[in-house]
């Protein structure tokens, strides 16, 4: 008896497993969607979404829902951290803008804080564009560890090796970071509304403001950098 209720069991559990997997499948492709605003240009996305699955996997097979988290936001976490592994494992960038990339960084070492796009663009040679593309790249080089990439803490920053806001308590951040969205230029202020608050991806936002997915990337880009600097610049006073 013993032993069939183990057998039972099991098959229980893993059909709970494939229930979550295949009731949730459509959440690798959103997740990957919202993640797409914060890589460069011509990644392939098949081999994230493939990726993506496999955290979806492995989270429903590591799911408890005894511990009180939904399990969209654990498997979310987890199709994120997949799908930076893989980023980090195969390192898409090609030569030239892993080139930039490094021209980038070290501009950054050297400017007085609050650093601008407009400074890294000057100081490097680049357009604001480019330097866009650069910070994106660096969200992918950077060591940091994407499984708590959902943390807002952990993204403030897209530049920083060890972000100077990283240790303090995100409660107290809120206002700052409020002040610093008020005083963002106004499309990009809307850009990170519509992305943070109403969740609209950037082809839906990039329609309603009549731009280009690829513009509405690089102003949320450049957004999170510029309230990276003012917090930065907040934190230190």
């Amino acid at each position: 008896m013993k032993s069939s209720a183990k057998k039972y069991e099991s098959v229980s559990s893993q059909q709970r497993r494939d229930d979550l997997i295949m009731a949730h499948l459509p959440l690798v492709r959103h997740t990957l969607s919202r993640l797409v605003a914060h890589l460069p240009p011509g990644i392939d996305l098949e081999n994230l979404e493939a990726a993506g699955t496999l955290g979806l996997v492995e989270a429903a097979g590591k799911f408890d829902g005894e511990r009180g988290v939904k399990f969209e936001t654990f498997a979310t976490w987890r199709i994120r951290g997949a799908v930076f592994d893989e980023l980090r494992r195969n390192c898409p960038l090609p030569r030239h803008l892993l080139e930039r990339v490094g021209r980038v960084r070290q501009a950054y070492k050297q400017l007085p804080p609050p650093v601008s796009m407009e400074a890294l663009a000057s100081a490097t040679g680049l357009m604001v564009e480019e330097v866009s593309d650069c910070l994106a790249a660096l969200r992918m080089t950077r060591s940091v560890s994407w499984d708590n990439f959902s943390d807002p803490r952990q993204d403030q920053h897209p530049i920083w090796e060890d972000p100077a806001v990283a240790g303090a308590e995100w409660e107290d951040q809120k206002t700052l970071l409020a002040q610093g969205i008020a005083q963002l230029p106004e499309r990009e202020r809307l850009v990170v509304t519509l992305y943070y608050l109403e969740e609209l991806r950037l082809k839906e936002i990039g329609q309603s403001l009549s731009l280009s997915e690829s513009r509405v990337c690089r102003l949320l880009n450049a957004a999170l950098f510029t309230l990276g600097e003012f917090l930065r610049a907040k934190n230190a006073a």
